[in-house]
């Protein structure tokens, strides 16, 4: 069996390499894009680029150490361009690439599947 692979500055792999049936592509797409925050941060950079602040807003209830370390992983994974400017105090924008647009559709097609199969919400009495 592969083991986990990684290499400096990205994130571990769970194989060394996805050759192990037709699901294995399913896999390693999650990999990438499963996170607590990671489908709500590419959700809101569809719209295009927005700062830290902006983001944290917008998710909800994620902490900055959350938020960053998923932005992190995103980057290591291409999926998240960061950009910082030089000035006082540093302002750093976050925005999709190309890798990061291409998940557009799984995006909109998990957002109408959730808008359809969304849980009702549990009664504290239950």
């Amino acid at each position: 069996m592969d083991t986990v692979k990684q290499t400096e500055g990205t994130n571990p792999q769970r194989f060394a390499h996805y050759n192990c049936n037709e699901g294995c592509p399913v896999e390693a797409a999650l990999e990438q894009i499963a996170g607590k925050w990671k489908g709500l941060i590419v959700f809101h950079l569809l719209e295009g680029t927005l700062r830290f602040n902006e983001l944290l807003r917008r998710t909800g209830n994620v902490t900055q150490r959350s938020l960053t370390k998923q932005l992190r992983e995103l980057e290591a994974d291409a999926i998240v361009h960061r950009k910082v400017f030089a000035v006082v105090p540093p302002r750093v924008e976050y925005s999709l690439t190309e890798k990061g647009q291409q998940l557009r559709g799984v995006i909109q097609a998990l957002h109408a599947w959730g808008s359809t199969h969304r849980r009702a919400p549990t009664s504290p009495d239950a």
